[in-house]
């Protein structure tokens, strides 16, 4: 297999947490022409949907999505377990992963894709088609992302990690979208000791560096 990857991403990099948490090495190829500012041609040809990361299998199938090649991957080496060992951690896993990435993720994509100049006319990602800007969308895309980092304060003020008692993809989630929020400019609020605190802890494990 082969994961199709773009250094830059916050998608892409926490497949690459996800597979250093498994101890595991796949080939990897770089899709991101850096003086262009957009993905190379030869991937865009070669996965039509124009979006980071994506998996292809031996056989050719293309898995998209993070979140969809994280669970292959854990299917094929459930151990270490980072989606839940129970029927309940499973739940709690999912639910999680689901606010992270529709209040912190989405928050911080929406500010910064509506912000940053070389997005001009590409306010939407994975399209051909020239979709413009909204300022609006930079205020609304801060304060979700605001919402979504109290919510998860008091969520580890009871826990010591975002699903519960044990490191899972949630985890991952939240280390990428704040570490991706810091470089837009979105510094955690100060008072938010709780985050803090686990966001030093997950950001000295091994698989953060990938």
């Amino acid at each position: 297999m082969k994961l199709y990857d773009m250094k830059l991403s916050p998608n892409c990099r926490r497949v690459r947490i996800f597979l250093a948490e498994k101890g595991l090495t796949i080939e990897t190829e770089e899709c991101f022409d850096a003086e262009r500012a957009c993905l190379k041609t030869d991937y865009i040809s070669r996965y039509s949907p124009r979006l980071v990361p994506m998996l292809e299998l031996d056989d050719g199938t293309q898995i998209g999505e993070s979140t969809a090649i994280c669970r292959y991957i854990e299917r094929l080496h459930p151990i270490p377990a980072l989606w839940g060992r129970t029927a309940l951690e499973e739940a709690m896993v999912e639910m999680w992963q689901q606010k992270v990435h529709c209040d912190g993720e989405l928050g911080v994509e929406e500010s910064f894709r509506n912000a940053f100049p070389p997005f001009a006319g590409r306010g939407l990602p994975g399209t051909a088609e020239t979709v413009a800007q909204i300022p609006e969308l930079i205020e609304r895309g801060r304060a979700r992302y605001g919402r979504f980092v109290r919510m998860l304060d008091h969520q580890l003020e009871r826990n010591p990690f975002v699903a519960g008692q044990q490191f899972s993809m949630p985890d991952i989630s939240a280390l990428c979208a704040i570490d991706f929020a810091r470089f837009t400019g979105l510094e955690l609020p100060s008072e938010l000791k709780h985050v803090a605190r686990w966001y030093e802890a997950v950001s000295k494990r091994p698989s953060a560096q990938a």
